[in-house]
């Protein structure tokens, strides 16, 4: 048994390796094609740059709802989602205070939260409406909600809306520095090509491999997508947000963050629903409830704490709730 753990795991990490490294083809391809069409480089960074490092969870999560594991889908996106606040920002906090500009605590930040608190709402919407008889049962777990095909395309109008935010934010800006490596355009279109399908041969064998093991293990799709899948399609945020704190850049690193969360609510979840309809359990509740916490605590830092900055301490209180989430997790495999 052991044998085919370790055995899972290692095909697991060699598809997000895959993935990963073709997110990082991705978005180089993009962005020098973005660059030689004259693009801002601001826009690069909010468009091109967010949807390649969110690339993989999107992938992962398509994949999974065509393979019939929603669970997994969902598991990814809410797993990535509070892993990213809770721990990429909070360790780059650590590393070096974050300074939160006005302009992202009123509507970058909102618009995450309002993402959390949209797909919670649209998920738990059927107990208001007293449908919860008619939701299906899977392993003995009865749906109490579930993001509907009109949810997905609510969260896609919400995601429109925050890319039409974004470019008209780039028109205001100037004198931005393009650090965008210089490729040429052929070299740039194998590189896009070479991503995309890096992206696709690597999330397959991630979710297969997530569905193997938690099948044999006993685990459960959801977990296995909140924890293993959430963890490692997180870490191309996790190494740009680090570095930038590193570099005292708090602009990329919270930007980065707050990004790729809203990518992951409005375009991921609603591309996902899209696909299949994505069912919402009662154990759901508590994993969509810590992903509004999370996000709200990092709204209310601006206000409440220490003079606009995502402190030290306040990246240890993110940290420890992402342990205890943690163990509530292995509690209730």
């Amino acid at each position: 048994m052991f044998l085919y753990l370790i055995l899972y795991l290692l095909l697991i990490f060699i598809g997000l390796f895959i993935v990963i490294k073709a997110a990082d083809y991705l978005v180089e391809g993009a962005s020098s094609i973005a660059a030689i069409l004259k693009i801002s480089p601001l826009v690069i960074g909010l468009t091109v740059v967010a949807f390649g490092t969110s690339s993989p969870e999107l992938v992962v999560s398509i994949i999974s709802a065509l393979s019939d594991s929603t669970s997994l889908a969902f598991g990814n996106v809410i797993g990535s989602s509070i892993f990213n606040i809770a721990v990429i920002l909070a360790l780059s906090s650590i590393i070096y205070p974050l300074k939160i500009h006005s302009s992202t605590v009123w509507k970058e930040i909102p618009m995450s939260l309002v993402g959390a608190t949209a797909v919670f709402l649209l998920g738990v919407g059927h107990i208001i409406d007293g449908e919860v008889s008619i939701l299906e049962i899977t392993n003995n777990h009865t749906a109490i909600g579930r993001l509907t095909l009109s949810n997905g395309i609510i969260l896609l109008i919400f995601f429109i809306i925050f890319i039409y935010y974004t470019f008209g934010i780039a028109g205001k800006q100037t004198g931005i520095k393009n650090d965008i490596k210089n490729i040429p355009f052929k070299k740039s279109l194998f590189h896009i090509l070479l991503g995309l399908v890096g992206l696709v041969i690597g999330s397959r064998i991630i979710v297969k491999n997530a569905v193997d093991l938690a099948n044999f293990f006993n685990l459960g799709e959801k977990f296995i997508g909140l924890t293993i899948i959430a963890i490692g399609t997180s870490l191309p945020e996790l190494a740009a947000s680090v570095m930038a704190a590193y570099k005292k850049n708090s602009d990329i690193a919270v930007g980065n963050i707050v990004g790729s969360n809203i990518f992951n609510t409005f375009f991921i979840l609603g591309i996902t629903a899209l696909v299949k309809p994505v069912p919402i359990f009662t154990k759901d509740l508590v994993d969509l409830g810590v992903m509004v916490f999370v996000t709200s605590f990092l709204f209310l830092s601006y206000f409440l704490f220490h003079r606009k900055y995502l402190d030290r301490w306040e990246g240890i209180i993110l940290i420890t709730t992402y342990f205890f989430y943690l163990i509530y997790l292995f509690i209730n495999v």
